[in-house]
């Protein structure tokens, strides 16, 4: 091995190593900063709902519950739209036009968290009010999901600003995926008599799964963790609800609302143990979706 190649290996070692340290050093940070609440209230601090700073009474549950519905929801509208805009892109749409729009939805991908934040603030938050929930309400008011007040901010409102952040990113990388899939499988389904469309949900998407399925975790990554948006949005409020229409809390949103206002070294603790649990369900979720993929591959071998 040349002295080149040597110190290129050890350049890409040490960034490898450092990186783990990093991740180490900031899992002990968290730690350290969160020990007196992890004293004070154990591991009930996950599954109690309480908060109340003045009480100096804190549970996680609230904020948990929000960071999944709104996750999910996020994720599932994101998936559906973005794979689906990602097969017209790549499979369907002239390049006069696939291209203009596939520069357009990573642009997207770019627009500051905050933008999405007052958008959702000042247009989707009157038109969820006004529009789109009466309307569910109107055909699934019957389930708990859709019942109760329209506040306009709420888990509904959270889910859908997430969506539209996370959509350029699932659709801008499973459209890469999509396109990287050799031409040979597309024509030889066509040669035994499919059709465009079943070429594309039969074969196309099938050989794309891992890429799709890599889009949507580094999508739900983003949502999991986005603060600002969220935090003007989904009405701030640490309640548990079945109703989407209710407002709640995020991990990411409460530390950033109310990080800023913590007069006590138990509140701060509190706070720092939120993002402790963040930075551990970001962890688990990665690596989740790692042993999914790993499936994946084992099967298809």
């Amino acid at each position: 091995m040349s002295p080149i190649d040597r110190g290129f290996a050890a350049v890409v070692y040490g960034g490898s190593v450092l990186f783990a340290l990093l991740i180490v050093g900031l899992f002990v940070e968290l730690v350290l900063g969160s020990w007196p609440s992890l004293k004070a209230f154990g591991p009930s601090f996950i599954w109690h709902s309480a908060w109340d700073p003045v009480a100096n009474k804190f549970g996680a549950l609230p904020m948990i519950y929000g960071t999944v519905v709104t996750s999910l929801i996020a994720i599932v509208l994101a998936a559906f739209v973005g794979i689906m805009a990602a097969v017209f892109l790549a499979d369907f749409a002239p390049r006069w036009i696939a291209t203009p729009l596939s520069f357009l939805i990573e642009l997207l991908a770019a627009v500051p968290s905050v933008v999405y934040g007052l958008w959702g603030l000042f247009v989707l938050a009157p038109l969820v009010r006004t529009a789109i929930g009466p309307a569910l309400q109107h055909v699934l008011g019957w389930t708990p999901l859709f019942s109760g007040p329209i506040y306009g901010v709420g888990l509904l409102t959270g889910g859908i600003i997430l969506a539209l952040m996370i959509v350029p990113t699932v659709t801008a990388i499973s459209r890469e995926v999509i396109a990287a899939i050799p031409r040979d499988l597309r024509e030889a389904s066509m040669a035994l008599g499919s059709t465009h469309w079943e070429t594309a949900t039969r074969v196309v998407l099938p050989a794309a799964r891992i890429g799709i399925f890599g889009a949507c975790v580094l999508g739900l990554g983003r949502a999991l963790g986005e603060t600002i948006a969220v935090t003007m949005v989904i009405g701030n409020r640490p309640e548990i609800s079945a109703s989407l229409f209710a407002p709640s809390y995020t991990l990411a949103s409460v530390i950033a609302n109310e990080f800023t206002e913590a007069t006590t070294s138990l509140y701060i603790s509190a706070l720092i143990e939120l993002g402790l649990i963040l930075f551990l369900v970001s962890i688990v979720v990665n690596a989740l979706a790692r042993l999914m993929i790993w499936r994946v591959r084992g099967s298809r071998a």
